[in-house]
């Protein structure tokens, strides 16, 4: 974890206004998380941080690729990510609920990290159904495993006889 120290933000030393950050996100950032869904990535992070008397507001522009499985052809392909949050950090020794979305910060603290945050913001961009395109008419899709899946769909639909239960439902169309 001592690598992503490189992705905390120190907000003590800076003016009131908009201040500018980069960071590459590669496979290495997302080896430092266990279990992370992600492990190849080729991104590009820029962080706009607004400091203000009372808060911080952070805006995240993540965009790249992460590499993916197809749910499909379980084929690997480039999985674009185009990803736009807003974070907000206010200044307060107040402890907050848990349920609230601002990160509270204290008078001891003169850094924010946005490990944590790009992290998240990747991992819940990911599709929930992973496709690779179009299918069988991109580069990366495995046109022979959906030729296998075709052929044992067919022979499936064929067997399937249909339950004479669904016969009375048909006649109410």
């Amino acid at each position: 974890m001592k690598s992503l120290k490189t992705y905390s933000i120190p907000f003590t030393g800076l003016k009131l206004g908009k201040h500018y950050f980069e960071y590459e996100i590669t496979d290495a950032f997302f080896a430092e998380f266990e279990y992370s869904l992600v492990k190849k990535a080729n991104l590009l992070c820029k962080v706009e941080l607004e400091k203000q008397e009372t808060m911080l507001i952070l805006n995240f522009d993540i965009k790249g690729t992460v590499g993916a499985t197809c749910d499909k052809c379980l084929a690997d392909y480039p999985q674009p990510m185009d990803i736009h949050e807003q974070q907000i950090a206010r200044f307060s020794d107040e402890t907050m609920s848990e349920d609230d979305e601002i990160i509270t910060l204290g008078k001891n603290d003169h850094e924010i990290g946005v490990a944590g945050l790009i992290y998240e913001y990747v991992n819940v961009a990911l599709p929930f159904i992973a496709t690779c395109g179009n299918e069988g008419n991109t580069e990366y899709c495995d046109r022979e495993m959906l030729e296998n899946l075709n052929k044992l769909s067919a022979n499936d639909e064929q067997t399937e006889s249909t339950d004479p239960r669904w016969e009375a439902l048909k006649k109410l169309k």
